[in-house]
């Protein structure tokens, strides 16, 4: 039966519900009377169910998915304003003992690179990351007990926290790995990570376990339920996302929501993010061997449904997308992208060459952080390198308030002028820096509240002088 208060994977994600959802979304998907009872409710900006999403997603009124996408726009700006925040992963290695058909890391590939970093060159990397600008990263590794174990997993977490080079630090690390044990999550937790990402690839169970038919991650009910056992070891911040194209997307839709669902009836908090990658080409994965693939315009609405369903969660698209897609995905909710980034094992400190074989996937965004940054200005988007709510403890439940009283602003916006600010007086280059002390000039403008504008007025001057790291 399903129970969102479960911690059974088949009860909280249960395929009865998804195929009567989307039966329901189907019968519904052209009741004008409904879609606008749904949209009222969305408007008030406090969420959707599942099936209400899924009916706006089956929508096939024009007019209807134009308010759709007004709305998700709308709910964008009141929530996240008009900042974006900034990553790069890190690959740690690509050792893997996982059958996945979708990616290039599967055990059976025996003409991929394989490769593991070294701390000292783990080093290296999160140097040239610093010299990029960076102050998040997503760090990634396949699973392998014996090359990639949780042992060297903290090892690199606190390598990555241990390094301060010039005016460079790393000031959250978020961590991508695979589902592991509550004893872990808790030395996760304790090693200081930031977000933790799993991605459920499908939820289908049926298609789940054919599309990992070898290794630990073949186990649909352990990876499933991975968020609930980071929670009950202390990590308050997790990140959901599955892979658009491996199963039909609406059915991921629901199910992804209703995950997020789970998580705030189980543990009174949804998802920090909500990822939404799509696959791509990589080594001997060809995209195009699957059938379940989306266009741009339905991405597009996954994206706006994902916002107005749960407006309080970050959204995030990696350099996976071009640069048109990630423009329009930018307006409809995302508020987290990634730039500049490299998906093999290295190759921030030693580029790594144009057709890199050992990529877990293609990169359609090849552009520099620079370059990302700059895009982002003079789209009237303001790049954010904020840290601020994991270094002052409001993660977990205390964000989410803050988040869904729409007050995040208070604290955010500041943050994200002072550090664009450090990004500008450290490593733009001249036409980025003219661009961004405009911005920020107008966006000082904007703080309403007195006593905040004055402080950020007087920290703007500090970090022009070399002070950094200012944060409310």
């Amino acid at each position: 039966m399903y129970n969102p208060k479960s911690h059974k994977a088949e009860e909280f994600i249960n395929h009865e519900e998804v195929l009567a959802s989307l039966n329901y979304a189907e019968e519904n998907k052209n009741n004008l009377e409904l879609i606008d009872k749904i949209l009222e409710k969305a408007k008030l900006a406090k969420g959707l169910t599942h099936r209400e999403a899924a009916v706006l997603l089956a929508c096939e009124i024009e007019e209807k998915n134009k308010e759709i996408f007004a709305l998700a726009e709308k709910i964008k700006k009141d929530y996240y304003g008009n900042r974006i925040v900034l990553f790069a992963p890190l690959y740690l290695s690509n050792y893997c003992v996982n059958g996945c058909v979708y990616c290039p890391y599967h055990a059976k590939n025996k003409h991929i690179p394989r490769k593991k970093l070294t701390q000292e060159e783990i080093r290296k990397e999160v140097i040239a990351l610093q010299d990029m600008g960076h102050k998040r990263l997503a760090i990634e590794a396949g699973e392998d007990p014996v090359n990639n174990p949780i042992e060297y997993i903290l090892e690199s977490i606190k390598t990555i926290y241990s390094i301060k080079h010039k005016n460079g630090a790393i000031r959250r690390v978020n961590v991508n790995i695979a589902a592991t044990t509550v004893e872990n999550y808790k030395k996760l937790h304790d090693a200081g990570i930031g977000t933790y990402i799993l991605f459920q690839e499908t939820y289908n169970k049926e298609s789940y376990e054919q599309l990992h038919p070898t290794g630990p991650k073949h186990n649909y009910a352990y990876h499933t339920e991975a968020m609930d056992r980071a929670m009950q070891g202390g990590i308050d911040d997790v990140g959901l996302g599955v892979l658009f194209g491996l199963e039909s997307y609406k059915y991921e839709f629901s199910a992804l929501l209703m995950h997020a669902e789970h998580l705030e009836a189980a543990f009174g908090v949804g998802p920090h993010t909500i990822s939404v990658p799509r696959i791509k080409k990589a080594d001997d994965i060809d995209p195009d061997a699957f059938d379940n693939g989306i266009d741009d315009e339905i991405f597009a609405k996954i994206a706006a449904c994902i916002r107005i369903a749960v407006p309080y969660t970050g959204m995030i698209i990696s350099t996976r997308e071009s640069e048109k897609c990630r423009e329009r995905l930018l307006h409809l909710g995302v508020s987290q992208i990634s730039g500049g980034s490299k998906t093999s094992v290295g190759g921030y400190f030693e580029p790594m060459p144009e057709k890199d074989e050992s990529a877990q996937f293609d990169v359609s965004d090849r552009r520099t952080l620079d370059e990302v940054i700059k895009w982002l200005m003079e789209l009237g988007f303001l790049p954010s390198f904020c840290t601020a709510c994991y270094g002052s403890g409001r993660t977990g439940d205390r964000f989410m308030e803050i988040c869904k009283e729409q007050q995040i602003h208070n604290f955010c916006h500041p943050n994200a002028i002072m550090t664009l600010k450090e990004y500008l007086e450290d490593y733009a280059q001249p036409e980025t820096k003219a661009v961004g002390e405009k911005l920020i000039a107008a966006e000082v403008k904007t703080l309403e509240n007195s006593k905040i504008k004055q402080t950020v007025d007087e920290n703007l001057i500090k970090i022009h002088n070399g002070e950094r790291d200012f944060k409310f």
